[in-house]
């Protein structure tokens, strides 16, 4: 195999999440492309498509990626361009992933891939039938401090792991103080908006990865702040929830407490906290760091007493080999490398629909306040997942 370069068409990518994948395609240019197993370099050719042609211009210029377009089809029909990836509005993903895969093309794509599980498994199924490549962004299990974790329960360090509570969040500015830093359809159910079906997926992937599969859920999803402001600074009624409050059972009997909303302020230095209890020691994890208490250095406390400050007796992991580098940048080699045939990417659409039936059951447990069951069926988890320490 010689060296070879690989268009990939970059579809809605002005916005913040966008600009990542940006920089993660320029740093893999930079650097000389993606390195295969037998010595040979597979070179990214970014096109980059959107509706405004003089954002793309700009972003071109700033990345230094010369072709840009406002047709996606014009893109979709060169023969040298093999990757389409997907950084649209969930509502738009869906059809412009049919498209793609309709024209051959292996497909990366942001979460959620799809406003509910039927239509991701749709799509999951329509690329495996065409024996198509399809991956999904999978930043916050490269993380370090997830990567950490899954360190820990990789030595045995916790013994059997009792529960896991992750906190989430961060309070978005309303928009008429200040200016919001998510866009308004985030807070619009009817345009594809809500903290369930946009985290939950992302909470799903975790979980898999590191403790186990979710059995059943139970919910209540909420819209706190009633009233938002929009990109023009006009007021709008807010119809999607903001924030949720949930207790999982995993398969192997773990407890998993998660709150996550965007109506928070942030006490500490990270919006993510991962705490795992387990009988021989605990961690609290953040994106980057991780901190760990074993059972011989355990303070007794009694009630509200404590015998120690409750941060002291805690040690903080040290930087791992593996936590050098951007973690887009990291999704992308390993996806560039699979459509190459040198790897599988686990992380594939019938994982981003095992993420949204979480997400709708979620939402169906809110909805009629009950425990809501999640079936072991065709969208198990894939073994292969496990590998991805190997990165």
């Amino acid at each position: 195999m010689s060296d070879q370069s690989i268009g990939i068409i970059m579809n809605g990518i002005t916005g913040r999440i966008g600009r990542k994948h940006l920089e993660a395609i320029r740093a893999i240019r930079a650097s000389g492309g993606v390195a295969l197993s037998n010595g040979q370099q597979v070179m990214p050719e970014p096109i980059l498509v959107g509706r405004d042609p003089q954002k793309l211009e700009r972003l071109g210029k700033e990345f230094g990626f010369g072709k840009h377009c406002t047709d996606l089809s014009f893109a979709l029909e060169d023969d040298q361009n093999s990757i389409y990836f997907d950084a649209l509005v969930p509502l738009e993903r869906p059809n412009a992933i049919r498209q793609a895969l309709k024209a051959g093309k292996h497909v990366y794509a942001e979460k959620p891939l799809a406003m509910n599980h039927q239509i991701a498994l749709e799509l999951a199924q329509t690329a495996q039938a065409l024996n198509l490549k399809h991956g999904l962004v999978q930043n916050t299990l490269f993380q370090p401090g997830p990567r950490k974790l899954e360190q820990l329960i990789q030595s045995g360090f916790f013994g059997r792991v009792l529960s896991v509570k992750i906190e989430f969040g961060y309070w978005v500015f309303e928009g008429d103080l200040q200016t919001a830093q998510r866009p308004s359809w985030n807070y619009r159910r009817e345009d594809g908006g809500g903290v369930v079906t946009d985290m939950f997926p992302h909470w799903n992937g975790l979980l898999e990865m590191l403790f186990g599969r979710v059995k059943a859920v139970s919910n209540l999803a909420v819209t706190q702040i009633l009233q938002r402001f929009d990109e023009h600074q006009q007021p709008y009624t807010a119809s999607a929830d903001d924030a949720a409050y949930s207790l999982l059972e995993l398969e192997n009997g773990i407890m998993v407490q998660i709150s996550a909303s965007w109506a928070t302020r942030v006490f500490g230095d990270d919006i993510l906290k991962i705490q795992v209890d387990g009988t021989h020691g605990s961690a609290v994890a953040g994106y980057r760091s991780c901190k760990v208490q074993h059972r011989v250095n355990t303070p007794r406390s009694v009630a509200m007493l404590c015998a120690t400050p409750a941060h002291e007796g805690w040690q903080e992991l040290p930087e791992l080999l593996l936590e050098s580098g951007d973690p887009f940048k990291t999704q992308w080699e390993y996806f560039l490398r699979s459509v190459a045939g040198q790897q599988d990417f686990p992380w594939d659409f019938f994982a981003a629909a095992r993420g949204l039936q979480l997400a709708d059951a979620a939402l169906l447990s809110s909805l009629e306040r009950r425990w809501i069951p999640i079936p072991d069926n065709t969208l198990a988890v894939n073994p292969s997942a496990k590998e991805y320490q190997n990165v």
